[in-house]
């Protein structure tokens, strides 16, 4: 993992002309922007114009077609395995879901050991188990508590099944479960959908506390607010010029989370 980005542990994010081209037209198209370390990143647009596209580029998760951008010291899409590694995906709808049935502490044990196997360098794997043990918990509980999710307050607890939170609760235990690798950009989809206000308010306060730590946050959302800089889809022609039908814009996101899924 790269090291601090001028004293911040976010890494800076900038684009020239990215743009994504599918079977079916423009995902997203000359998006330019300079973003430093530690920065919150609203990719504002209406559903349909590219948001989540653009925000699976920018983390590593799919292949620009024209224009470059640069994460950290690594540049795309040339080194998206690079970007991945620095980058971790809090909730993306088809590429993150929560297992409904699966409790909150199955969940967190499930990333700590697949952190454990292949988040770190081979070397860490001949530390003593007690020792790597002891340092994921406080890895865990380090997340949960940058992520304001706080088991005791949850119906029962840790045993909590995701089927039984609130929609602000899954997003923490989602951010949660990116901040167990140590992410220095983190994204988010579809921040503010179906939430109150007062719940939009608290994900952006979670989001802002996040930056303020140093980790550069990327958030999809309909509405950006007023410190973020923002980065607007949709905006290098009409609605179908860009992607044609609402059918044919189901399908390309469709396509484009399955290749996420498989990066």
């Amino acid at each position: 993992m790269d090291g601090p980005t001028d004293g911040a542990r976010g890494a800076a994010v900038t684009a020239e002309g990215l743009g994504l081209q599918g079977p079916r037209g423009w995902a997203f198209r000359g998006v330019t922007f300079d973003a430093g370390p530690g920065s919150l990143i609203a990719l504002e647009g209406p559903s349909g114009s590219g948001r989540t596209c653009l925000l699976l580029g920018l983390t590593g998760r799919m292949r620009a077609t024209e224009g470059h951008a640069r994460v950290g010291r690594h540049h795309l899409p040339k080194q998206l395995a690079a970007v991945r590694r620095i980058s971790g995906l809090g909730p993306v709808p088809g590429v993150t879901d929560l297992e409904p049935a699966l409790t909150v502490a199955e969940h967190l044990r499930e990333r700590a050991l697949l952190e454990r196997r292949f988040g770190g360098p081979l070397r860490g794997l001949l530390r003593p188990r007690a020792e790597r043990a002891a340092e994921m918990r406080s890895r865990v509980e380090a997340a949960l508590t940058a992520a304001g999710l706080d088991l005791g307050s949850l119906p029962k607890g840790r045993r909590t099944a995701v089927r039984d939170l609130e929609r602000l609760e899954a997003l923490r235990l989602s951010v949660a479960l990116a901040l167990i690798g140590r992410p220095r950009v983190l994204g988010v989809d579809d921040l503010d959908l179906k939430l109150s206000d007062a719940e939009r308010a608290d994900a952006w306060e979670l989001l802002a506390s996040l930056t303020e730590g140093g980790t550069t946050v990327l958030a999809v959302c309909s509405e950006a607010p007023e410190d973020a800089v923002v980065v607007r889809t949709g905006s290098h022609g009409t609605d179908q010029e860009q992607h044609g039908t609402d059918e044919d814009d189901d399908k390309e996101t469709a396509d484009a989370l399955a290749e996420a899924r498989r990066a």
